[in-house]
């Protein structure tokens, strides 16, 4: 094909921002001469992340239907009805082959003008648990990639593809980067280092877990590598005595994943779709603290088809604090239960998920 023109959007936060970049990117390695358009919402992490990442992004005023009651809510259709009309002419004016949706708040009006429209359109949907705007979305849809076994019960049989998550091309593969990541991160010694995410914001139950219980897990042996967010930060480090603590290095945000968990010996975290897509991928024995402030619980439900398999363990975001430092430091002494969660981890993940969406893309755009 002369010219492939293809369509992605979505966003809002890494978990959806990051498996588009790799679909995108994918796109570049098929099709020298793609041209792709991002469309996400205005005032939203992608606006940001994607010009960052060489690629062209037009925003939409959407937002979400608040769950609480709120004043908000007010504008939400009128809101609703402009990003329909604007992504309405984006898609005309672009004249797509195909439009990717891969979650957020300005996927809904972008694939619902594209199929509108008469474009193929493709949903990536990345947890184990859809949400309505997907399955809504999923009657025009021409294919559905997905993470998880079972999702016939959110969306038609015949269009699935089990796929994966598709994540960073720098985390695939870190049998070599474990020299440079100790470099990088200035962790000396042979010590055991726990990587702590809350996500690209940050996670205030996690922090509070670790700054309530540090005592207990001070080891000059031990370090926590922790990504606290940009949003908790400054409370951390103020509330943190770095001299009494030296093992422990608090981060806004970490930008180097890969060496983070290539120095990793234990990871905690939240029980995002991509998160548990790249801890499936590296292999690391993992504890998952899903957020309970999403949609449907979905984390939970992320969280426990790794459970389920033995590939992790959950601790209740309610009970971080009283039990997330005991399960830390279980878990870093008992070598042998580790050794079998990395191993059935591995065997759920999927590596070469862009590559197989990218196949559908091409499918269904006619891209050959």
């Amino acid at each position: 094909m002369k010219n492939p023109k293809v369509i992605i959007s979505g966003g809002g936060t890494g978990g959806h921002i990051f498996p588009a970049l790799a679909i995108a990117n994918e796109l570049k390695n098929r099709f020298s001469n793609v041209d792709i358009l991002f469309v996400g919402a205005n005032g939203r992490m992608e606006m940001k992340k994607i010009p960052e990442a060489g690629f062209n992004i037009v925003g939409l005023d959407i937002v979400g239907l608040q769950r609480r009651i709120t004043y908000k809510n007010l504008f939400f259709p009128f809101k609703l009805f402009k990003s329909l009309r604007k992504a309405k002419s984006i898609v005309k004016s672009f004249n797509p082959n195909v439009v990717i949706g891969v979650g957020g708040y300005a996927s809904g009006p972008t694939l619902k003008m594209a199929s509108k429209l008469g474009y193929p359109t493709l949903i990536q949907e990345q947890n184990s648990y859809a949400g309505l705007t997907n399955k809504l979305l999923s009657k025009k849809a021409i294919s559905i990639c997905v993470a998880y076994e079972n999702m016939s019960k959110f969306f038609p049989a015949e269009k699935i593809r089990l796929t994966g998550n598709p994540v960073r091309n720098d985390i695939i593969n870190l049998n070599n980067k474990k020299e440079e990541a100790l470099i990088h991160f200035k962790i000396e010694g042979n010590k055991k280092v726990v990587l702590l995410l809350g996500g690209s914001l940050g996670a205030k139950t996690i922090n509070d877990g670790l700054l309530n219980n540090i005592d207990k897990i001070h080891n000059e042996n031990l370090i926590i590598l922790w990504q606290a967010g940009s949003r908790y930060i400054d409370d951390v480090i103020n509330k943190l005595n770095k001299d009494k603590y030296p093992n422990i290095f608090p981060l806004a945000f970490i930008k180097r994943m890969d060496l983070a968990y290539a120095a990793a010996d234990l990871i905690v975290s939240r029980a995002g779709a991509l998160s548990i897509s790249e801890i499936a991928i590296v292999g690391k024995p993992a504890i998952l603290i899903p957020s309970p402030n999403v949609a449907e619980d979905h984390q939970t439900k992320n969280a426990m088809s790794l459970v389920n398999n033995n590939s992790a363990v959950m601790v209740k975001d309610e009970d971080a604090n009283s039990k997330l430092i005991t399960m830390i430091l279980k878990l870093l002494d008992d070598t042998d239960y580790c050794n079998e969660l990395k191993f059935n981890l591995l065997k759920m993940s999927k590596p070469n998920a862009s590559e197989h969406i990218v196949d559908e893309v091409v499918e269904i755009g006619k891209l050959s």
